[in-house]
Order: C-alpha cells, then structure tokens, then sequence
C-alpha cells in the first residue's frame, strides 16, 4: 500500500483562517481560507500530488513560463500557437481538465519555440495529474499526443495550429474512509460549547463512503471554523489538518483539529465618527449585550439596527480582540448623515395608478431634538401630509414618539377628509416590535349625510417578524395582533373597540433544483372588527375595506366593503381576507436565480355583521422578479363576482 500523506498540515497560528489574538475580527468580513504546507516527508508526493497547493505551485511554474516563453516577434497574439483536446468517458472531467490545464495560458503565443513547446508538452502530465487529484482521482491513465494541423483549405500553405490531445481515463474516485475532529483551546472542554462540538460533527459533509474532492475538503474545514468564530471564538483557526490518501485502495483518511482560542464575552462599546448626536442614545440603538457571549449574529444585527436608524450613512461593527476575552471593546466606526434631507419621488401602482412624493427628514429638530419624518404624497386616489417624530430609545429600549397626518382620499364611493393625530412608546428586540399609542381620529364624509364623526383609542401592538430574509423572504413567518378600546368623541360619546390580526408565511416544498433553489407555499390570513353598538358613528378612517394588489387580487382597490343607506360602497366593522400561493423557480432569459411564477387564490369579505360575510374571490397567475430591493411581481387575477380580469403590479415586501 502506497500511503501517501497529503496536506499534513501543521498549520501555525500565523497560518490559520481567523485573524490572531491581538487583531481587529472585523464584521462583516468572512475569514480567509486557511493554508496549509507539506512536511518534508512528503515532498516527492507533493509534485504529482500536491492538492493543498496545487493552485498556488502551478501559477509559480506558469509565471516562470510564461517570462521564458515570450513571443520573440510582433506577431498577433490572436492566432493559435496550438489547441488543447481533452478526451474522457466523463465530460464533465474532460471541460474541467480543458479549463483549468495551465497549457490554456500558452495557446496565443504565435512565436512560441520547439523547445519551449516541448517543454510545455512535457510537464502537462503532471499538471492534468493534479488537477485530476484535485478531483480525487490518484489513479488516472493519462495517454498525451500531439496531432499536427492540416492545410486550411486547398491551396493555402498556412497550417493549421497543432493540437495536443489528451487521452484521460481517471479511474475510481476516492472515497472517505474516516474522519477525526479534535479541538484545543477554550471550546475543547467548556460545557457552554458543546453544542458547537456536536453541531461541527454533525454538520460534517465529508461522511464515511462519500466521495473525496479538495473543494468539498477546503469548504468542509472552513465550515467547522466558520462554526466556532460565528459564537464565543472569534479567534479561532485551524491548527492541524491532514488528508492521507491510500491511492491503491482509493481511499482518504480526514484529520482536523480546531484550536477555538479563549472565548470572547462582549464589552463597552466604542463609538467612532459621532458627533453631533447623543452618544447614549445611540448606543440604545445599537444595543449590545454587554457581559454576554460574543456571537456575529448579535454584532450584524446591532450594526443593521445603526445603519437603517436613519442617522448615519455608514455603520461599521466589530470586536477588538486585542482587548481581554472577557470584555472586549466593541468597535462601530460611523459616519453621520446629514442633519436634513429632501428626496423627491415618482412611483406607480396599480392600486394607486401615479404617485408623486416629497419627503424630508431633520435628525434633530428644535425643540425636541428629536428626528422628523415628513411627507406629501400625490396619487390618483388621495393627497396625504404627514410627520412622524422620535425620539431615541432610552436604557430599557423604549422610544417615545409623535405622529399626525391631514388626508383626503377615496373610502368605498366617497371623499373622505381625515385629521390622525398619535403619540405613543415603541419597543423593537430582535424578531418582536411592540408599540402602544393613544390615536385620535376625526373623519368627515361627503354626501348623504354621513357628516363627520372623531373617536380617541387608546391601542397595543405586536409584531412578530421571523422569517429568513428581511426584503425577500422565501421561508419563516410573520404575526402580528393590534387591540385597542375608546370613545368615539362626535357626534356622541360611546364606547369601541378595534381589533386587527395579521398572519403570513412561506414553507418551501420538494427539492431543490440545480440552482439550489426550492418552490415554496404562501399563506397570508387577515381578520379585523370594530365592535360596537349599530347606532356608534365610528370614524370611517377606523373601518375596514379590502381588494387590490396587496389583499384580494381581481379586484380593484378597497373596492370590497359594505353599502351605506344610499347603496354606496363605504367602510365595514368586520373584514376577512385569506391567500394561496403557490410559488415556483423558473428559468427566463437564461436567469436561473431572479425568475419565479406563481399561480394563487385570494379571498375576502367585509360587513357591519358577521353574518352579512360575502366571499368575493380570485384567482390568477403572475411573475415574481428577486430585484436588490424585493420582489417585483405583476399578476393576472380574474375576479369570480365581479367576472372581470385585472392586472396587479406590486413592488416589495412588507409585513
């Protein structure tokens, strides 16, 4: 039995993956992958069989052939010194060998001398040996000629390019025979982590019986490592790892060990770039969890919660591990946005047809010191202003806020002019946002004595959002519940309340295709009711209409409701919506990532009983485009009530 023992890597710390102790361990940045060197036992494998550095020692040969092969004249470098055939009974072996063969390089050296050719000719075995170990085959039959050109065409005398061909026949692939992880450091006997132990183990991809490649070698080490830095180890590196390879018996026995480094618990935290704002308060915002386990979830989730305050342009997080272990200094680098900003917008929906916007935002307006938000915003269905002031969290992670929007706008048949004044306390830690508010409402309807009516509600919300992706989820759900009780106010004081659920969520389905995609279902459920005695005049900005892009496609916007005395569509105090979606991958225009369809059923009622309740139902087929900032779809519905077909185009996602 030949062994031969590759990759016996006794890597140093110098030489490991994650950066060392007394380093910055930067977020976002992923760890460089680890390099590894032979012993000198090994060194006459390493020219046939050099997998571990098989790159970098054929670009050293490459480079050093390349400066000697040089063309010795001005001849173009677009003809073909020579071509390059690769034969194989597996085609996907011979296009690997065809690409990556470091001959390729020299193909458009027209000058190119015997020698040098012969040269070339001769370290190809060599080369397409390793490439084929690379692959796990050690046992290949290599078979090399060279084929000389024919004439053109009759009556040329230029020659066609000569053509070395490659006959390969690679044998059995090796396969996995055992596989031995070991750790040293902090994670080799801390209980805290050994479910980080266990999860590396399991999650191995090299089993016993699975085929052997360096590829799936490299990723499968750097996964294991990726494991320890993502949680308590932000310094962790391979210190060892070895692949011995038995090529009589086509077989790889798997060695790696771990060395975690002490564990890192998060500290203060060091705020770069800030200027202007209160150092507290923004610090409120990014909330660390000092004293806890150092986890890159917990470090990106902190520098999202920075860069989408508002308040800065760039937000850049990481841990000092320079510091002690067991408070390390957590870094953000900032740079502040400006005080204010004006962003004019144009849009279009369907639901809305155009849409023109003008926000402007102020990070610390007088008095308050507060950030405002405010807005006008033009469509073809109403004319909205708008202002939302906060304030930053303070050390319990409650923030206080302010809000108040003039509207008019279509509600069923009828122009509604609408005052909404709020304040309240808003919370957000992790997955969960919650918020409570006093509301006062004053609406005033045109025609048919409607008149105007105003309540104040008093309201808690809750938000659960877990699903995968924040902008384009394919997997997890989203819940959400809004109570709320008062008085109307005009035309006479009565007492309601106002509930409202919310539920959506995708499951994906069968297996993934050759783009690792997977086809998925969409659920999305709505109930809403305002409960109170029939002769209350809510406010019609606090009943419920459905239908549109966003609720039950077929439809045309907030055009399911119930009927005022005069027959008129207006608001209704119960509403119902249910959606089915069946979602697929599809390939279009050669794009197997971005395209999907899908085929749904949509479903909804509103009514000032529960027994009034009327489905109106539709169902369609659209397209899903994954664009950077969510998914764009345009759908075609048919209405079954209304029997009317209607085209809905929907931008993003929003829960």
């Amino acid at each position: 039995m030949r062994d031969r023992p590759l990759f016996t890597a006794a890597q140093t710390a110098a030489q490991a993956a994650a950066p060392a102790a007394g380093t910055l361990a930067a977020l976002p940045r992923r760890p460089r992958s680890a390099v590894g060197h032979l012993t000198a036992g090994c060194a006459a494998a390493c020219a046939a069989l050099a997998l571990s550095g098989c790159g970098v020692l054929g670009k050293k040969n490459a480079d050093a052939q390349a400066a000697d092969a040089t063309p010795t004249s001005s001849a173009s470098q677009g003809a073909l010194a020579f071509d390059v055939q690769v034969n194989s009974s597996d085609r996907a072996i011979a296009k690997h060998l065809e690409r990556h063969l470091s001959l390729q390089r020299y193909t458009r050296f027209p000058d190119l001398r015997q020698t040098e050719f012969n040269r070339l000719l001769a370290e190809a075995r060599t080369n397409a040996s390793d490439l084929l170990a690379a692959l796990g085959y050690f046992n290949p039959e290599l078979q090399l000629r060279v084929q000389e050109g024919d004439t053109l065409e009759e009556g040329e005398t230029e020659l066609a390019p000569r053509t070395i061909v490659i006959d390969v026949e690679p044998g059995p692939q090796a396969a996995i025979a055992s596989h031995a992880i070991a750790f040293e450091g902090d994670a080799a006997d801390n209980p805290a982590a050994q479910r980080q132990r266990a999860r590396i183990e399991r999650r191995w991809p090299l089993k016993e019986g699975s085929a052997f490649t360096q590829t799936e070698w490299d990723s499968a080490k750097q996964g294991g490592l990726r494991e320890l830095q993502k949680l308590r180890y932000p310094t962790a590196q391979i210190s060892d790892s070895q692949a011995r390879v038995d090529a009589d018996a086509n077989r790889v026995d798997l060695r790696v060990r771990y060395d975690s480094g002490p564990a890192y618990r998060f500290g203060a935290l060091q705020l770069q770039g800030l200027e202007r704002y209160d150092a507290e308060g923004i610090s409120h915002i990014a909330r660390i969890p000092t004293g806890a386990d150092y986890s890159e979830e917990a470090l990106l989730d902190a520098q999202q919660r920075l860069a989408s305050s508002g308040y800065f342009e760039s937000a850049f997080l990481m841990i000092d591990t320079d510091s002690e272990p067991d408070n390390a200094t957590v870094i953000a680098q900032l740079r502040e946005a400006p005080y204010q900003k004006l962003v004019f917008g144009v849009g279009l929906s369907t639901d809305a047809g155009a849409r023109l916007s003008l926000d402007h935002v102020h990070n610390q307006l007088w008095p308050l010191g507060w950030r405002a938000v405010s807005q006008v915003a033009l469509d073809m269905r109403a004319q909205k202003a708008s202002t939302r002031w906060s304030a930053l969290p303070q050390r319990n992670g409650w923030a206080w806020y302010l809000g108040g929007s003039l509207s008019r706008e279509d509600v069923g048949d009828y122009k509604t002019n609408t005052l909404s004044l709020t304040g309240g306390r808003s919370k957000t830690v992790g997955h969960i946002e919650r918020r409570y508010y006093l509301q006062y409402d004053m609406s005033q309807v045109t025609g048919n004595g409607l008149g105007s009516s105003s309540a104040l509600l008093g309201s808690y919300s809750w938000t659960g959002r877990y699903f995968n992706n924040k902008t384009n989820p394919t997997a997890g759900f989203g819940l959400g519940a809004e109570l709320g009780a008062g008085y109307t106010l005009t035309p006479e004081r009565k007492p309601f309340a106002r509930t409202r659920l919310r539920a959506q969520g995708f499951w994906p389905l069968g297996q993934r295709n050759e783009a690792g995609r997977r086809s998925r279902l969409a659920l999305r459920g709505e109930l809403g009711a305002v409960v109170a005695n029939s002769a209350t005049r809510v406010p019609a900005s606090l009943l419920f209409l459905t239908g549109g892009d966003a609720t039950v496609r077929g439809y045309s916007y907030h055009s399911i409701g119930t009927r005022a005395a005069s027959g008129k569509l207006y608001g209704g105090r119960y509403m119902g919506v249910a959606s089915l979606e069946w979602q697929r991958p599809l390939t279009l225009m050669g794009n197997v990532h971005d395209w999907e369809s899908a085929v749904f059923l949509d479903t909804g009622a509103v009514a000032n009983n529960t027994g009034h309740l009327k489905l109106h139902t539709g169902l369609g087929a659209g397209l899903r485009w994954n664009s950077p900032v969510g998914p764009m779809q345009a759908d075609l519905a048919y209405g079954i009530q209304e029997k009317q077909v209607r085209l809905h185009l929907r931008m993003g996602f929003t829960f």
